[in-house]
């Protein structure tokens, strides 16, 4: 099971740190992805880091705001999110994949998910 939380409301350039939190599995043995989805839009890759922690893949959107990582000891992975915009409002999703991917970007793709968490909201005010 995994619970994403962390969502909110935050101006313009702001940052915000979202949490998925992962009981019954354990993050260093899942691929673990987070997802965003904005009103009456389908569900995007944002950001993932693999099982082993040894590699991680950013949508070109957030590559160099966004940075995820992982802390073992409290089995949950984070998404620090920086220099936020209006249009990176949507609901994030965390999901794990049980996958060896031969590259970083299938780790991108919404298909090899199998476990997904509740989202939780981020606004972005202008």
């Amino acid at each position: 099971q995994l619970q994403a939380f962390g969502g909110g409301l935050v101006q313009s350039g702001g940052s915000l740190r979202l949490s998925c939190a992962a009981s019954g599995l354990q993050v260093d043995a899942y691929g673990i992805g987070w997802f965003g989805q904005a009103e009456g839009m389908e569900r995007e890759f944002v950001a993932a880091i693999s099982w082993s922690g040894s590699t991680t893949y950013y949508a070109d959107s957030v590559q160099g705001r966004f940075t995820i990582s992982r802390d073992k000891s409290k089995n949950t992975v984070y998404l620090q999110m920086n220099s936020l915009s209006p249009e990176d409002t949507a609901v994030y999703y965390c999901a794990a994949n049980q996958y060896t991917f031969a590259t970083a970007r299938r780790m991108g793709e919404k298909a090899p998910y199998r476990y997904w968490g509740q989202g939780t909201l981020v606004t972005v005010s202008s």
